[in-house]
């Protein structure tokens, strides 16, 4: 009995990765697609983020489909409102970034999410921070100044976009934790996918509407399909497998976005990029055994 619940259990893990890695190499493939059209081909950003997630909802209609609209029934609704407005200005702030920046630099920026969330946890949930947290945070930090490099002469303000993203998708995944504990998954998931389009086209709009064509159209249709690729088997990442196990293999996305632009682009990273992303990383893994610790004490010691 112990041995086929460890085989099984080995399978599930090795799955969980194997899927993580697979949506690291979508996304991968993603990013070039985007940076491609908008640093490129010149097609503006704000249209770019509206036709990538545009032709992700119409891949997704088959899901939308099954569940049914009225999975989009709660008590929340200016909740998960809120939740796709800051996430698709993220996907705005994430695709003005790639027009203007090197893969690898904006991977490796906006990988500074979790330590947003982390102060947007203290400021708005009112959990409780303490020394060591707050301590990797800190180096978090201080690895994306490194890569900024703000004091250098080639630093531009575009640089900042990918943090912005990151700012954004910070704050919309502290609402999406805040309604885990409320709703369904399937009605989380359905007002992401109704609602971040219009947003996404109310954006477009505001900026000067742009129709596709040609090699751009090709790319946009791509890049809907990289997009609902990806997602999926991140599901199926966490799903097979516990998040704790696959994020580190999360991680990967770095080199896997610095070797598909130096692939494509030519990209060659500055030494610099190296020691700030062992700074995220490294305070990033120390974030997770830390919350793995604290959770496996939690029941002996009566303590969150």
């Amino acid at each position: 009995m112990n041995q086929t619940s460890l085989g099984f259990s080995s399978s599930r893990a090795m799955a969980g990765a194997g899927f993580m890695v697979l949506a690291g190499i979508a996304f991968a493939g993603l990013n070039v697609v985007t940076q491609w059209l908008t640093m490129k081909l010149g097609f503006p950003a704000t249209a770019m983020a509206f036709w990538q997630y545009a032709f992700a909802f119409l891949f997704s209609l088959p899901f939308l489909r099954r569940v049914g609209l009225s999975a989009m029934r709660t008590d929340y609704p200016w909740r998960h409102v809120a939740r796709v407005v800051l996430a698709a200005f993220g996907v705005g702030a994430w695709v003005s970034g790639l027009a203007h920046v090197p893969i690898w630099q904006a991977i490796a920026l906006v990988m500074t999410s979790p330590f947003f969330i982390i102060l947007g946890a203290r400021l708005f949930l009112g959990e409780r921070v303490g020394a060591a947290r707050w301590a990797a945070t800190a180096v978090g930090f201080a690895g994306a100044m490194i890569i900024l490099e703000p004091w250098s002469d080639s630093f531009s303000w575009a640089a900042f976009l990918p943090i912005l993203s990151a700012l954004l998708w910070g704050a919309s995944s502290l609402i999406t934790k805040s309604l885990t504990s409320l709703e369904r998954p399937e009605t989380i998931t359905v007002w992401l996918l109704v609602l971040l389009t219009p947003i996404n086209g109310a954006i477009a709009l505001s900026a000067g509407f742009t129709m596709p064509d040609g090699t751009a159209l090709g790319f946009l249709l791509l890049a809907g399909i990289l997009t609902v690729v990806a997602q999926y088997l991140l599901t199926l990442a966490y799903t097979v497998a516990d998040a704790a196990y696959v994020q580190p293999f999360d991680d990967l996305k770095l080199p896997l976005n610095v070797f598909a632009g130096w692939l494509v682009f030519g990209y060659a990273p500055t030494g610099y990029l190296w020691i700030g992303a062992v700074l995220i990383l490294g305070a990033s893994l120390f974030i997770m055994r830390n919350e793995m610790r604290c959770e496996r004490a939690a029941p002996a010691t009566g303590t969150v």
